[in-house]
């Protein structure tokens, strides 16, 4: 719950990837990508988004059955053997 916690990359620890903020609000933007988290107890998919809020720099969030979460910090780390992609 801290002000200054925030995502700086996204990624897929199973796949070995990860991608800054800024590339993902990029992909996300465009329309050429769509990311998503997956609650292990329901397999609902929360969809990656963008939100822009007045005076703060866009910051990604996850939305699902209508509302915005911040199940992205809950989420674990990609290990060092996630490579950055573009």
């Amino acid at each position: 719950m801290s002000p200054h916690e925030h995502i700086t990359h996204i990624g897929n620890s199973n796949d070995g990837w990860r991608l800054t903020r800024e590339a993902a609000i990029q992909k996300i933007d465009a329309g050429s990508e769509r990311f998503f988290t997956v609650d292990r107890q329901t397999g609902t998919k929360c969809y990656v988004a963008v939100v822009r809020e007045a005076g703060k720099h866009p910051f990604l969030r996850t939305h699902a059955d209508g509302k915005w979460n911040d199940n992205l910090l809950a989420q674990p780390e990609c290990s060092g053997s996630c490579r950055v992609v573009a």
